[in-house]
C-alpha cells in the first residue's frame, strides 16, 4: 500500500481505519497489477489508466466504490444516481466486511469495465472496454 493511501486511512477514527486498512491490502493483492493513488481526495485503483474501485469515508461509514459496478448483478452493491455505471457498499464496522465478496467484485471489475478514462475526450459518453 502506498505511504499517501497509509496516511489518508491514518487520518480516520479507529473503526474507519480499520475498515480502509482491510480494503486497501484486499484490493491491493486482489489487484496486484493495478496503479493505485489518492484522486480527488481518495484512494482509488486504476487497471490501464481506467478507475475500478475506490473507497471513501462518507457521513454513513465507509464507502467502497467499482466505477463500472453496475454491470456486477451484486445485489449489496447498489447503483449510483446518476449517468455512469458505479455501484457502491457502505461499511460502519469492521464485521460487515466480508473479504470473500469483496474478492468476487474484485474479479468482476477486471472483467467488466467501462472506459472512464476517456469520458472527457467522448464528451461524456461512456463506452464498454470489457
Amino acid at each position: 500500500m502506498k505511504k499517501e493511501i497509509q496516511e489518508y486511512n491514518h487520518t480516520l477514527d479507529a473503526e474507519g481505519k480499520e475498515i480502509c486498512d482491510l480494503l486497501a491490502v484486499t484490493i491491493c493483492r486482489e489487484l496486484p497489477e493495478a496503479e493505485n493513488k489518492i484522486w480527488h481526495a481518495h484512494p482509488v485503483w486504476f487497471l490501464d489508466g481506467n478507475p475500478v474501485a475506490g473507497y471513501s469515508s462518507q457521513k454513513g461509514g465507509i464507502k467502497l466504490m467499482f466505477w463500472s459496478g453496475a454491470g456486477f448483478d451484486e445485489e449489496k452493491l447498489k447503483p449510483g444516481t446518476g449517468k455512469f455505471k458505479d455501484a457502491s457498499v457502505s461499511y460502519t464496522s469492521i464485521a460487515e466486511v466480508k473479504v470473500t465478496e469483496v474478492k468476487r467484485w474484485l474479479k468482476k471489475s477486471k472483467e467488466i469495465q467501462w472506459d472512464y478514462k476517456n469520458l472527457v475526450k467522448r464528451k461524456g459518453k461512456l463506452e464498454r472496454l470489457k
